[in-house]
């Protein structure tokens, strides 16, 4: 691995007065975590998203209306990348209702965040200095689907670019569709684009593009599944390929899925269980896209809310919300198996995980 130490940003549930974001320095030889920093004065910055050439961090944090409802504050912090130290430059309203996500264009004129509460996305413009500035636009999904319990109403619970960044894809749980728009960014506003809908009950969560550009997939939380799909680049379209279960077949517990991700290779995906507290391992089949099952292995916690593969790809950090720890697990390189390193860091229902190069 080319970075000998990582700079490691976890965002957490936690209350305002606490401290909710943390700072760590990774050492990516022998995977041991550090603490360097933490800031307090969000609540509940469960998501970030690092712009690291910046050295700037975007988190979503929870407000209250003058109603006394919930909303999403879109905030930015300065990073020292030598320190690690946190210091937040502005924040303002990013959405009319709680948000569970935050993501940035590659052009940094943009956040979008996703409200699995409000059942709707907002566009944040950024300013030209990387500051917070306006909500832009607000689109309201509306549906249902099967699951009586969780899906009375739309749920987006993430947004994922295209790899050339004209589409923006967001999971909705609630209606078991993921939602396709473009951004007019002359006006500032999001148009819908395409829906692609999910065999019911699926509840897609995450989504995530192979680094090839012609496969995606998308982590369904409410039945344990990933569904894999080609992806027309041209029309901005996905075409289903196949849905794998992310269980052992002997498997009869209660669990549900949470984050996905691809190795920078394109060989490997993985994705969490949370209640079977696992990552389950796949191959990727270049030519189809389709996933061979590899390795389930333990995350040596309860509740895998996040997990992170590092720069690099030797090395992949796990959050555990509910044993609030954060596990460190070697990738081996040729077969995509992980190996848990024995480093477990503590920390307080730990949600995301992002990473950025750490000045030595």
């Amino acid at each position: 691995m080319s970075e000998q130490r990582l700079l490691i940003l976890v965002g957490s549930y936690s209350e305002a007065a606490d401290n909710g974001i943390h700072t760590y320095s990774l050492d990516a030889q022998n995977g041991k975590l550090q603490k360097l920093g933490e800031l307090a004065g969000l609540k509940n910055p469960t998501f970030l998203n690092v712009d690291a050439s910046n050295s700037r961090l975007y988190s979503i944090a929870e407000g209250v209306s003058e109603q006394g409802e919930r909303t999403a504050e879109a905030v930015a912090i300065a990073y020292n990348a030598n320190t690690g130290e946190l210091q937040e430059t502005s924040r303002a309203l990013g959405l009319t209702a709680s948000a569970c996500h935050v993501l940035r264009d590659t052009d940094n004129r943009f956040l979008l965040l996703s409200s699995y509460g409000g059942g709707r996305v907002g566009l944040v413009g950024l300013k030209d200095d990387g500051e917070i500035g306006e909500i832009r636009d607000i689109k309201q999904h509306e549906g249902r689907s099967v699951n009586v319990e969780r899906q009375q109403e739309p749920h987006p619970h993430s947004a994922a670019f295209s790899p050339d960044g004209r589409y923006v894809f967001v999971p909705d749980l609630g209606i078991d569709r993921i939602r396709t728009y473009s951004i007019d960014v002359g006006q500032g506003t999001l148009k819908f684009h395409h829906d692609n809908e999910l065999h019911p009950g699926a509840g897609p969560r995450h989504m995530v593009f192979h680094p090839g550009g012609q496969f995606a997939y998308v982590i369904n939380e409410l039945d344990s599944t990933i569904t894999a799909f080609s992806y027309n680049a041209e029309e901005g379209r996905l075409s289903t390929i196949e849905t794998v279960s992310t269980l052992p077949a002997d498997y009869t517990g209660e669990s549900d899925c949470a984050e996905i991700a691809v190795s920078e290779d394109g060989k490997f995906l993985y994705g969490s269980n949370r209640g079977h507290d696992s990552i389950a391992v796949y191959g990727i089949d270049a030519a189809t896209g389709k996933l061979a099952l590899v390795q389930h292995v333990s995350v040596e916690g309860a509740h895998p809310r996040h997990f992170a593969l590092m720069p690099g790809g030797q090395l992949l950090l796990v959050a555990n919300r509910d044993t609030n720890n954060i596990t460190v697990f070697r990738v081996e390189r040729d077969t995509g198996r992980l190996q848990f390193t024995g480093h477990s860091e503590t920390v307080s229902k730990p949600v995301c995980i992002v990473s950025a190069q750490l000045d030595n």
